[in-house]
């Protein structure tokens, strides 16, 4: 038999109808004579609702003790999908991410695979059963329960896929796969057949919410072929694949976030070490720093921006203006009303003129660039986050992303 994995977010299993649906639709694909392993998210909307709750009960409440709170949804899900199927006549067992052999480190709220130690769910499957594992956690090489961030269940979907050889790894969600813009802000974007992971991952990690960036680089890593589908359709949706396995369009989509902030440490003497002080602190306590930007003035001072995610915006400016009174720095200035907007695409490394059309049409509509990053298949810019969407459907419209490439 081939082997799928399929994850299912928490749109997909947001309630009684859907998670009956969702034991439809696997029911269906073990009949067609494949062994199935599902992930599924919690459902809807309760990790958030776990998390306000956490908020209510303490004011910061012990990374430990969140894990073991949030983790619950997931199991919650895997449980009632479970009893969904076996009402449909096929056996299926749920495991824990413990359970099912997920091994990580033991930074909580954002841990690590490690390795994958899939016994337990290899034996079930020897059995017959249809495998439902609980997204999103893990257990540390200390025994603790542990969750890997926001968007993992994808991760574990992935991860599992490798770990078992498996032929497919599908990843179902609430839009039909992956668009050239956010069509919630562009209403004439449109659906890309297919995706090379280094595009998915550029995608992933500036404002593409499709996917979470983390399961395309396992993906990258482990050759896991990727198919991101509608769990409300199950039409066909967009391959994520090896790069020369995917036609290389120009440009492949315009993205956005909304979701990072900004730190500028202005007036830092200008010598060896001033950066790597500042950013080892913001290492050791876990802030993932995205874009940085240093400029040096005449008089021998630099400024230093960088941006990262803007719920670190508090311990970030609390470790930078730490750091800035020790380095002698003028002064720290926080800015938590910035976006950014991405431009990807596999073929711009052998055209040239993608950047200037880019800055021409965000000047042409009044938006100021902030911070420029690229890659050899991205440009990024960071504007206000009140332009944001203006510039997302400019771009799109200049680039004539609405059309499929000849």
């Amino acid at each position: 038999m081939t082997l799928v994995v399929q994850k299912y977010g928490g749109t997909s299993v947001a309630d009684a109808d859907r998670i009956r649906a969702v034991a439809d639709h696997v029911v269906r694909t073990r009949r067609r004579g494949h062994d199935v392993v599902v992930v599924v998210s919690a459902m809807g909307r309760s990790t958030d609702e776990l998390l306000q709750l956490a908020g209510q009960i303490s004011a910061e409440p012990p990374a430990r003790e969140l894990d073991m709170l949030v983790s619950a949804g997931e199991r919650i899900s895997m449980s009632l999908l479970c009893m969904a199927i076996w009402d449909l006549g096929e056996p299926a067992s749920s495991f824990t991410g413990s359970q099912a052999g997920i091994v990580t480190d033991t930074t909580h709220g954002k841990a690590k695979i490690l390795e994958i130690r899939a016994d337990r769910v290899t034996e079930a499957l020897e059995q017959g059963k249809i495998v439902v594992v609980a997204g999103f956690q893990g257990v540390s090489t200390e025994k603790e329960v542990t969750t890997m961030g926001r968007g993992a269940s994808d991760l574990t979907a992935v991860a599992l896929a490798a770990a078992l050889d498996a032929d497919m790894c599908e990843i179902y969600t609430d839009v039909a796969g992956v668009y050239t813009a956010d069509p919630r802000i562009v209403p004439e974007a449109r659906r890309l057949k297919a995706l090379a992971y280094e595009e998915m991952l550029e995608m992933a990690a500036t404002g593409g919410r499709v996917l979470a960036a983390r399961s395309v680089e396992y993906a990258r890593n482990f050759d896991v072929a990727l198919h991101v589908r509608s769990s409300f359709t199950w039409e066909p949706g967009t391959w994520v694949k090896k790069e020369e396995e995917v036609e290389k369009a120009i440009l492949s989509g315009v993205t956005h976030d909304t979701s990072e902030a900004k730190v500028t440490v202005v007036g830092v003497p200008d010598k060896p070490g001033i950066a790597a002080r500042l950013f080892r602190a913001l290492a050791d306590e876990a802030v993932n720093v995205d874009m940085i930007e240093q400029n040096v003035s005449v008089t021998g001072l630099a400024d230093i921006s960088f941006t990262f995610p803007k719920a670190d915006l508090s311990v970030a400016t609390r470790i930078t203006e730490q750091i800035a009174d020790e380095l002698g720095a003028a002064r720290v200035v926080s800015d938590a009303d910035i976006a950014r907007i991405s431009l990807i695409g596999a073929g711009m490394k052998s055209h040239p003129g993608v950047a200037a059309t880019m800055f021409e049409t965000l000047a042409a509509e009044g938006l100021n660039i902030e911070m420029i990053s690229t890659s050899p298949i991205r440009i990024s810019c960071v504007v206000r986050a009140a332009d944001v969407e203006k510039g997302v459907r400019a771009l799109h419209s200049a680039f004539e992303l609405d059309t499929a490439p000849a």
